[in-house]
């Protein structure tokens, strides 16, 4: 594979730093691009040194004009905290951004990936979920920003493809967890790790029975790089994720065994609309692109703790 110049927009967030990271260590020319709402510039400060790496503080909601080869679309708060902070910047992030990406790769003719998200499944009625499986949301709902967001931006990238041939790749990710995520951002495996490393009590929302699918980040950037140099007739959507399937009640009491926490668990209420099952099928992505996880959740909690940990001695 050739050097490129590559973007990537949010790249200062969780997976972007990680995609970032591992670009560069491919050999190629990489922009990050964030506007540093959810991004962080710590995730980031390690690769500021790079001559090949360029960081650009930039909202894509306002058109972006640069020479790439390839972008990956990644822009967009993804933790409901987050997302609900400004439900209408996050739509805008969402329709506005992919907008203003695809017009860059139609301009430039780059092949841009879309990450998005499991989330288009809503609370799916269907499982586990295939590519097929069309999604139960509800449009009107306090997490409809980002889902009906990420549904739209999906519609956007199928039709830029179709009436102006643009080079698409669009992926569904499902839970991602590892290094650098956001101990505030009130996502499940940051939220159960800080709580357990804290001593506090560990917050399980409904009554714990409800089902995740966890993917280590490694494994996720593996599977994003190979979708988006994956054949040219191949656009997905493709799923993702680990299809290892877990309570909140399994993962929270793992955790307290691997941090060895006296941690008790409370229950609170489940929030609306909150999925009660998650689980890809992701035979597409076994068949069209060689790639399954293989990073099992002990040890990817193991190297997750161990960030904590440290990021928690700082503090």
């Amino acid at each position: 594979m050739s050097n490129k110049r590559i973007l990537v927009t949010g790249g200062a967030g969780f997976l972007g730093s990680h995609l970032c990271e591992r670009l560069l260590s491919d050999g190629h020319d990489v922009v990050c691009v964030d506007n540093f709402f959810t991004g962080r510039k710590e995730n980031v400060r390690h690769l500021i040194a790079n001559p090949n790496f360029e960081l650009i503080r930039h909202d894509i909601t306002n058109p972006l004009f640069i020479e790439v080869d390839q972008i990956y679309n990644l822009a967009c708060p993804a933790s409901p905290v987050h997302y609900q902070y400004n439900a209408i910047k996050t739509i805008k992030t969402s329709v506005i951004g992919a907008i203003n990406m695809l017009g860059l790769a139609k301009r430039v003719n780059a092949t841009i990936l879309q990450a998005s998200t499991s989330e288009v499944y809503g609370d799916p009625e269907v499982h586990p979920q295939s590519e097929q499986y069309r999604g139960n949301v509800n449009p009107i709902g306090p997490r409809a920003c980002y889902d009906e967001g990420k549904r739209c931006a999906e519609t956007l990238f199928f039709d830029y493809h179709r009436q102006h041939n643009v080079d698409i790749k669009v992926i569904r990710i499902f839970n991602t967890y590892g290094p650098r995520m956001n101990p505030e951002d009130g996502r499940v495996v940051s939220n159960f790790i800080v709580q357990a490393l804290s001593g506090q009590p560990i917050t399980i929302y409904g009554n714990g029975q409800q089902t995740r699918s966890f993917c280590y980040v490694d494994d996720l950037i593996e599977g994003i790089i190979r979708t988006m140099n994956s054949s040219k007739g191949f656009t997905g959507p493709v799923n993702l994720g680990n299809p290892g399937e877990f309570t909140m009640l399994e993962l929270a009491q793992k955790i307290i065994q691997l941090t060895d926490s006296k941690s008790k668990i409370t229950y609170e209420p489940l929030p609306i609309d909150d999925p009660l099952q998650r689980k890809p099928i992701i035979t597409l992505a076994e068949k069209e692109l060689a790639w399954s996880p293989t990073i099992q959740l002990e040890e990817g909690l193991k190297r997750t703790i161990s960030y904590y940990t440290e990021v928690l001695s700082r503090s």
